[in-house]
C-alpha cells in the first residue's frame, strides 16, 4: 500500500512540475528577455547611451520581464508647472506589427528647465494595444539615473510603464503629474 502511495506521489509531483514548467515557458514566450530588451534599447538609443545596461538590469530586478515596449521621442519644459508631449510606437510580444501612440501631460512641482529626449518605455501587463490608452500617474525626480539614462515608473491598475529617457537639455527638481496616452496627438495636456 505504501509503495503504491509513493508511486502516486512521485507521479503527481512529476506531473505538476511539468505543468509548472510549461506555464513558465509560456510566460517566457509572451514576454521579452533582458537580452531582447537591451538589444532593442541599444539599437534605439545608439551605442553611446552610457548606463543603459545598468538601468535595464535595475528595472528587470524590480519589475521582471515586460510584455511590451514603446520607442519614441518627447519634449518637456517646466517652471513650477510643466508640460510633456511625445509620440512613438508600441511593440507587444507576439503581437502583429506596431501601434502608434501619443502622450501628453501636465506636472506640478519644484522643477525648472526643458529637455528633448528619446524614450524607451517598458510595458507590463499590456494585453492588447488598446490597454495603453489611459492616464498614468507618476512622480519624476525620484528616478533611478545612471550615465545619462533615467527611469521612473507609472502605474494604473495592473499596467506598469517604465519610461527610460536619454536626451539633451536640463531639468532639475521633482514633480508630480500624469501622462495620458492617446491614439491622436493632442495639444491640450488634460
Amino acid at each position: 500500500m505504501s509503495d503504491d502511495l509513493s508511486r502516486r506521489a512521485v507521479a503527481l509531483g512529476l506531473g505538476s512540475s511539468l505543468l509548472l514548467g510549461g506555464e513558465a515557458s509560456a510566460q517566457a514566450q509572451q514576454t521579452y528577455s533582458r537580452d531582447e530588451i537591451l538589444a532593442a534599447a541599444q539599437r534605439f538609443f545608439g551605442a553611446g547611451a552610457e548606463g543603459l545596461a545598468t538601468v535595464v538590469d535595475h528595472v528587470f530586478e524590480e519589475l521582471g520581464r515586460p510584455n511590451g515596449y514603446i520607442e519614441g521621442n518627447e519634449g518637456s519644459g517646466a517652471i513650477g508647472v510643466g508640460l510633456r508631449y511625445g509620440d512613438g510606437y508600441l511593440h507587444l510580444k507576439g503581437g502583429n506589427g506596431t501601434t502608434r501612440v501619443y502622450w501628453q501631460g501636465p506636472s506640478l512641482g519644484f522643477d525648472t528647465g526643458g529637455n528633448a529626449s528619446r524614450v524607451f518605455t517598458l510595458g507590463y501587463n499590456i494585453r492588447r494595444p488598446d490597454n495603453i490608452f489611459q492616464r498614468y500617474p507618476g512622480v519624476d525626480g525620484s528616478a533611478y539615473f545612471v550615465g545619462g539614462v533615467g527611469v521612473n515608473y507609472q502605474r494604473r491598475g495592473r499596467i506598469t510603464l517604465a519610461p527610460m529617457r536619454a536626451g539633451v537639455g536640463f531639468r532639475l527638481g521633482a514633480n508630480v503629474g500624469y501622462l495620458a496616452y492617446s491614439r491622436r496627438r493632442r495639444i491640450n495636456p488634460f
